[in-house]
């Protein structure tokens, strides 16, 4: 009959650990210590494979050194290859918020690596003889180097899903700007009538203002290319052999495939937490400009009859349980939440960052699952906002036409004809009458029908121009 347990032991005793379990003592210390955010790192396949690759090229590097056996070298890397290769990530079951610097998460991985390793080499898991989570897997590392090596390439993968789903969300709000280039409305400032414009130019101005954040997140990614393998404990390099450090970078970008490059001062990358407070706050910029336009584009559907209506959100679902026919900017609402999320997760990291003591930051679990959680929700909610609400925004022309030619801020359009004080003038009287500034200019004589006519033209108002004479 099969066992259901195999007994594994660490410093604290012995434990059990299921027997099909690839993992081993230490995780399951942390499956029984660590309760806390239900969020495991099996949810983020880009982390699981970020460590994969650590491992590998810590592998390959002690191999070629002579510092690990050939055979048991290939097995490790054979394993993580696999890990890569998407097998085995429901092996990796702790929970994303942990105490310990990331030690739970560095020995899941030995664990994993080494019980497949076993396999592969033709021994059962747990014969730790032949291939140790510690003296093999972990070789010339510490959890302080290997650690923040993978979850800085965590987020260099990530940030390029969440650079495609800003990309697809620009283009879509481009492809609006194109498609309401011609119908003309009422700009506005401080929520007041100010110049007209075309909602056009408002879609463009949209993804223009986000594609700015594409450059912005390249520039602070780049930050985290930068790892400090071959530091060890402290970034001393103890128990790591002369050329470990620059060979284990070497091989990871080899076969990772991305740049990645050694700290030329491992004491001090080792506490450094600067990178990811500056990508960390480039998460956030783009966060509150999303917010921003979500806000803009609820306050453009308001109504249907009661508000500004000029544009119209795809209806995704009935909008209360007593109001029949309500229809709420569900969408742009739940962007705008996750960004609130976002900016939240952007003050963790910076109280993490600052908590750190000496030569190593014991808050970097908080950093990572705060980061690797803020670019899941921006990447998911750019790509719902664009599928759900930009693709299938309508805009209701005729009601904006309308707000032009009744509103009092078509006037300041007529400065250059009539002058500021004639304008302001005019603005008066149609404020105070409730009549039309363009019957008014009529009236008063000061511009011919046909001078008035062109100058309201929308391509006159919304674009420079030479004054007519």
């Amino acid at each position: 009959m099969k066992t259901e347990y195999r007994i594994e032991s660490d410093l604290l005793g012995e434990l059990k650990v299921p027997a099909d379990a690839y993992y081993g003592v230490q995780t399951q210390r942390a499956l029984n210590n660590y309760r806390i955010s239900c969020n495991h790192m099996s949810d983020y396949p880009d982390y699981v494979v970020a460590i994969a690759y650590v491992k590998m090229a810590a592998a390959a590097a002690n191999t070629e050194l002579g510092v690990l056996d050939k055979h048991i070298g290939q097995a490790i890397m054979q394993a993580c290859q696999e890990i890569v290769d998407g097998k085995f990530h429901d092996q990796f079951p702790v929970d994303m918020m942990q105490g310990g610097a990331g030690t739970s998460v560095n020995m899941n991985a030995n664990e994993v690596i080494a019980n497949r390793a076993l396999e592969l080499m033709g021994h059962n898991k747990g014969e730790y003889q032949f291939c140790s989570p510690n003296d093999h897997v972990n070789c010339a590392q510490s959890t302080n180097d290997a650690y923040p090596s993978a979850f800085r390439y965590t987020f260099i993968r990530m940030n390029k899903t969440l650079v495609k789903a800003l990309k697809d969300l620009v283009a879509a709000f481009r492809q609006k700007g194109d498609e309401f280039a011609d119908i003309i409305k009422m700009g506005r400032t401080q929520l007041q009538d100010a110049v007209p414009m075309t909602s056009g130019q408002e879609f463009h101005a949209f993804a223009n203002n986000l594609e700015e954040e594409v450059a912005n997140l390249d520039r602070n990614v780049r930050l985290l290319h930068e790892i400090n393998m071959g530091g060890t404990a402290i970034g001393t390099g103890l128990n790591a052999v002369p050329g470990f450090a620059e060979l284990c970078v070497k091989r990871m970008s080899e076969f990772c495939g991305d740049e990645m490059v050694l700290a030329p001062d491992l004491v001090e990358a080792t506490p450094d937490t600067g990178a990811y407070v500056s990508y960390s706050a480039a998460l956030k910029r783009l966060a509150v400009k999303l917010s921003k336009t979500c806000n803009d584009l609820r306050l453009l559907a308001s109504g249907p009859r009661c508000g500004l209506g000029e544009i119209n959100l795809p209806p995704m679902a009935p909008g209360s349980s007593i109001m029949p026919g309500k229809v709420n900017p569900v969408i742009p609402e739940v962007t705008n939440q996750v960004c609130f999320k976002v900016i939240g997760n952007d003050m963790t990291v910076a109280l993490a960052a600052e908590a750190g003591q000496l030569q190593l930051n014991v808050m970097e679990p908080v950093i990572a699952e705060s980061i690797i959680e803020s670019i899941t929700w921006l990447t998911n909610a750019m790509n719902t906002l664009r599928e759900k609400c930009v693709s299938g925004i309508t805009v209701n022309k005729d009601r904006c036409y309308q707000m032009v030619i009744g509103s009092i801020g078509i006037v300041t359009a007529l400065n250059p004809y009539i002058g500021y004080k004639n304008s302001t003038k005019v603005a008066k009287e149609a404020l105070a009458t409730g009549r039309s500034v363009y019957d008014i200019v009529l009236e008063q004589g000061l511009m011919s029908k046909e001078k008035l006519d062109a100058a309201l033209d929308p391509a006159a108002m919304t674009a420079s121009h030479k004054f007519l004479q």
